[in-house]
Formats: structure tokens, C-alpha cells, sequence
């Protein structure tokens, strides 16, 4: 199981890191810094602009966005790299 730490855009000044780590195909645990699951979220294979949450999710929209982007960042330097 693959887990990298991510810094987010968020209301606070200097962002937020979150620790992340993949399940399945295109689905990923979020986990804050004390190591508790904050939520899901399963990124669109046919739109990556698209991504689901899970229902107790405690991630905003627009951090869920930020949380997307830096995840599709990630995988894109990942394949980079090989």
C-alpha cells in the first residue's frame, strides 16, 4: 500500500498536511497529522477533474479539491520518475 504526505491550500496561513494513502485503483485514505482517517475520496478514471467522497468524509469542497489536485501532482511525478 502505497503513502506519501501532501501540503494543502487551506483557510490557514501556511496550509495543511495530510497524509495519504492509496487503496485501491484511484482511491485514497485521508489521514491528518494525529493519524486519523478524515475521509475517502476516489478520483473519476474518465474525468480527473471529477472525484467522489466518502459519506463520513470531514473534508470540505474545496479542500477535497485542493486534496485532488495534489494527489493527481503526485501520481504524475511518480510515472515521471519510471
Amino acid at each position: 500500500m502505497e503513502q506519501f504526505r501532501i501540503e494543502v491550500a487551506d483557510n490557514k496561513p501556511f496550509g495543511r498536511f495530510l497524509n495519504i494513502k492509496a487503496i485501491k485503483n484511484k482511491q485514497y485514505q485521508i489521514y491528518d497529522d494525529r493519524q486519523e482517517r478524515i475521509g475517502t475520496i476516489e478520483i473519476d478514471k474518465e474525468d480527473r477533474r471529477h472525484c467522489r467522497q466518502s459519506l463520513d468524509c470531514k473534508v470540505d469542497l474545496t479542500l477535497l479539491n485542493s486534496i485532488r489536485d495534489s494527489i493527481l501532482l503526485h501520481e504524475e511525478q511518480e510515472l515521471a520518475i519510471k
